[in-house]
C-alpha cells in the first residue's frame, strides 16, 4: 500500500489494482471500500475479476465497464493491474501502469493539497478508441442530495443491471434532471432512493461548451459534502451508479448498500465497448463516446472533502479563478478555499 500524507490529511492507494481504498480529510472518510476487500473466501475466487475482489474508492477505468472487442477484464487492465511507483514525495506519487493499453502507456498523478486531491492521467501512443472514465464512490448511512453543473440530458440504462431491480424506467432520454420511474413517477436524480433496493445506473451530459464539470455529493448523516470536478472537454458525462442493495449475488449479497459511484467519463454508458465504438444515443447528440488512442491525452480530475455548511441542501453554483474555487449554494451563501485555476486549462 501507498500512503500520501498532507498535515492531518491521509490518502492510501492499492498499486495492486490501481485504486484509493482510504482517503482521510480530518475525520472525514468520504470514499467508499467494499465490504469484503479482506475477506479470503471472495480472494480466492478465480471468477471474480480484481477490481470486484477489491472495489474501493475511486480508480481509472480504460474502458469503462464491459470490454467486448479486446476481452479485457471489467473496467480495463487500469483497474485490475498493478501500477508501478516512478516517483514519490510525501503528499505526492506517479505511477506508470505495469502493461500498456491498446499500446499506451498510462501515467497517473496523485497529489493532496488541504482538501483537494488532484489526479491526472496522462496517455501516450496507443492505436484505435476505447472509452475511459474515473470511478468515485461514496456510501450514505441515511441517504444525501445531489447537485450538478448544468446538464443538456439525462439517459436511463438501455437494460436493467438486475432484472427487476432497476427504479427507472429503461431506455429514458429527458431534458432535465429527473427520469421516470417503472411505476411512471417523476424521480429528481438529486435525491437518492434510500428506500428502494435497486441496482441503477443513468447518465448524465454536459452542457455544451462546458469547460469544467462538476457534481456535488451533501451526504445527510456524515453532514459533509465531497465535490468532483472534471475536465468536461475530454469527459462529457457523469454517469450515476446507484448500488443500495439490490446485488443478490457474492460478494454483493444484498450488503452493498447507499452507495453511490459518480463516474465522469468518455462512454456510452454499461452497455459495452463495442456499443460506445458503434451509432448509440450519444453520439446521436453529438457527445463523443470514445476516445482517439495516439499522441498524448491528459485526464485531469479533482475532489475536494468539506464539512457541510449549516443548512445547504442545494449547490447552484461552482466558479474556480484567482487561485480561489467559490461554492454558491440555492439560498445564495458562498464558500471559498483554495484551488489551483490553471490545474484544469494548462
Amino acid at each position: 500500500m501507498i500512503t500520501l500524507c498532507e498535515g492531518e490529511n491521509r490518502l492510501l492507494f492499492d498499486p495492486e489494482v490501481g485504486n484509493i481504498p482510504d482517503w482521510r480529510v480530518g475525520v472525514r472518510r468520504p470514499l467508499h471500500a467494499a465490504p469484503w476487500r479482506d475477506e479470503v473466501l471472495v480472494q480466492d475466487d478465480p471468477t471474480l475479476p480484481k477490481v470486484n475482489k477489491r472495489l474501493a474508492g475511486d480508480f481509472f477505468c480504460m474502458p469503462f465497464g464491459h470490454d467486448d472487442i479486446a476481452a479485457d477484464p471489467p473496467h480495463g487492465q487500469s483497474a485490475n493491474a498493478p501500477w508501478n511507483i516512478m516517483a514519490q514525495e510525501s503528499a505526492s506519487a506517479h505511477l506508470r501502469l505495469s502493461m500498456p493499453i491498446r499500446g499506451a502507456t498510462v501515467d497517473k498523478h496523485l497529489r493532496l493539497a488541504g482538501p483537494v486531491l488532484y489526479q491526472s492521467h496522462v496517455i501516450t501512443g496507443g492505436q484505435g478508441r476505447i472509452t475511459i472514465a474515473h470511478h468515485p464512490m461514496a456510501r450514505m448511512a441515511a441517504g444525501g442530495r445531489l447537485s450538478f453543473s448544468p446538464k443538456r440530458a439525462a439517459l436511463s440504462d438501455l437494460a436493467p443491471q438486475e432484472p427487476g431491480r432497476n427504479l427507472w424506467a429503461l431506455n429514458q432520454m429527458r431534458p432535465d434532471l429527473c427520469l421516470a420511474t417503472t411505476t411512471g413517477a417523476l424521480w429528481d436524480l438529486r435525491d437518492y432512493p434510500k428506500d428502494h433496493k435497486v441496482e441503477d445506473f443513468c447518465l448524465l451530459v454536459e452542457a455544451p461548451g462546458a469547460r469544467i464539470g462538476w457534481s456535488v455529493l451533501i451526504r445527510h448523516a456524515e453532514d459533509d459534502m465531497l465535490i468532483i470536478l472534471k475536465d468536461a472537454r475530454i469527459l462529457p458525462v457523469t454517469m450515476l451508479w446507484i448500488s443500495n442493495g439490490g446485488r443478490d449475488h457474492p460478494p454483493w449479497a444484498g450488503r452493498h448498500t447507499g452507495v453511490i459511484g459518480i463516474e465522469d467519463g468518455c462512454a456510452a454508458g454499461t452497455a459495452g465497448l463495442a456499443a460506445a465504438l458503434a451509432p448509440n444515443r450519444l453520439a446521436a447528440l453529438g457527445v463523443p463516446t470514445a476516445l482517439s488512442l495516439g499522441g498524448t491525452h491528459v485526464i485531469r480530475h479533482a475532489m475536494i472533502s468539506l464539512p457541510r455548511p449549516a443548512d445547504w441542501s442545494d449547490v447552484v453554483g461552482l466558479d474556480i479563478a484567482n487561485q480561489t474555487l467559490t461554492l454558491t449554494e440555492a439560498a445564495g451563501g458562498t464558500l471559498h478555499l483554495p484551488f489551483e485555476d490553471g490545474f484544469f486549462t494548462r
